[in-house]
């Protein structure tokens, strides 16, 4: 079996994966997740105000304590905004979890994004103990807490088993075209997830397999001229560029593989 990680930051733009397929995070999942996280807070509270501490002894009361206000500002909301950003959703505690936070829609987090969860985070996990958390997160549909309401967000387990399924096979009714059609090379990224979706299309929603269709359609064809004939179904031409582009690599393959063989037979 192979264990699919959308760890790449382009495999969680809802363009190109099917991000919208990844399972909530279990309440449980995100508990420890949290926990581990909050436990590196208070270790980074603690640090700065050992660092306030020695850099008020040159300081005035006022300086001392707005340098405090700030350092713990920067524990509790600046660092967790700062990771989630950069890492598209993870802290350390979501990583070691095999957790990630995306938007409403499945995509991939912003600033603004991070910056409200970790805002409200300091009121509803800090403040009140996790309690207006834990019970909204237990209540809503997709366990959201306080901070992923505000913020447009939910939080996704990211490592999710996929077998992959039978290879895609060229439709008859575009074969021509995707034959005679010059496709650039495709991202690593895209291919699985254009492979993915084709796999897991009938399981998906209709709204959501429409929509993830169209992005990944729209992706696919930047790479491809002449576009495929007007009408074509989106799926049958995304299965089209597969299997072209698998044939061309085999035959490309097959073409290498007879060169080494010419050559080792004139040097034997």
């Amino acid at each position: 079996m192979d264990s699919t990680r959308v760890d790449d930051p382009d495999a969680l733009v809802t363009g190109e994966a099917v991000a919208l397929d990844l399972p909530m995070a279990s309440l449980p999942l995100r508990m420890v997740a949290s926990l581990i996280d909050v436990v590196l807070t208070v270790v980074a509270l603690v640090a700065f105000s050992v660092l306030a501490a020695l850099a008020s002894l040159d300081l005035d009361t006022a300086l001392a304590e707005a340098l405090a206000i700030v350092l713990v500002a920067a524990a509790l909301v600046a660092v967790p905004t700062t990771v989630e950003t950069l890492t598209r959703g993870q802290s350390l505690g979501k990583r070691v979890m095999g957790l990630r936070v995306v938007r409403d829609d499945a995509g991939a987090i912003s600033f603004q994004h991070a910056f409200v969860r970790a805002l409200l985070g300091v009121v509803e996990i800090y403040a009140l103990s996790g309690t207006p958390a834990l019970l909204t997160a237990a209540l809503h549909p997709r366990g959201k807490r306080l901070g992923d309401l505000a913020a447009g967000t939910y939080v996704v387990r990211d490592r999710v088993s996929w077998t992959p399924g039978p290879a895609p096979t060229m439709p008859p009714a575009l074969a021509a075209w995707a034959a005679g059609c010059d496709l650039r090379p495709m991202r690593p990224e895209l291919g699985l997830a254009i492979r993915r979706f084709l796999d897991r299309a009938p399981t998906l929603s209709p709204a959501a397999a429409a929509m993830l269709e169209q992005r990944l359609l729209a992706d696919a064809l930047t790479h491809v001229h002449p576009a495929p004939p007007p009408g074509a179904p989106g799926d049958a031409v995304l299965a089209a560029l597969l299997a072209e582009r698998r044939r061309r690599s085999a035959e490309q393959l097959a073409r290498q593989d007879a060169a080494r063989r010419r050559l080792t037979t004139r040097r034997t």
